[in-house]
């Protein structure tokens, strides 16, 4: 896959809430992931798929409910691209927020390397 279908394919799994699907289809064995900032919950950086599934794992079991989400289409560039995603939701103990991050994925050999996420 080239990096506009890459881009196209996690788009749609993600727009379902596939991210495992997203993961383990299209993410490389050893990508990172990174995060804006540490917090409680998530270090900085993830490093490797299974890490990275885990983290997903762990986010998902944080969610009470999830009341919305849209993922915009993605701009790519040869090895990159980029969405947004907005997410309204209730994590557990927290009131209902709405949060919107910019998603940066880097693409080498067919699999995306690495997500970057900032909000």
């Amino acid at each position: 896959m080239n990096t506009s279908e890459i881009a196209t394919r996690l788009v749609a799994l993600c727009r379902k809430g596939d991210w495992k699907t997203a993961q383990n289809e299209l993410f490389a064995s050893d990508a990172v992931s990174r995060e804006q900032e540490a917090s409680p919950a998530f270090p900085q950086e993830t490093h490797g798929l299974a890490a990275i599934v885990a983290k997903g794992e762990k986010w998902e079991a944080m969610v009470d409910q999830m009341h919305g989400l849209v993922v915009s289409d993605p701009v790519v560039a040869d090895s990159s691209f980029a969405c947004t995603m907005t997410l309204d939701v209730t994590m557990k103990g927290q009131p209902r927020m709405k949060m919107t991050e910019l998603c940066v994925y880097r693409v080498k050999d067919g699999k995306i390397t690495s997500e970057s996420f900032f909000y």
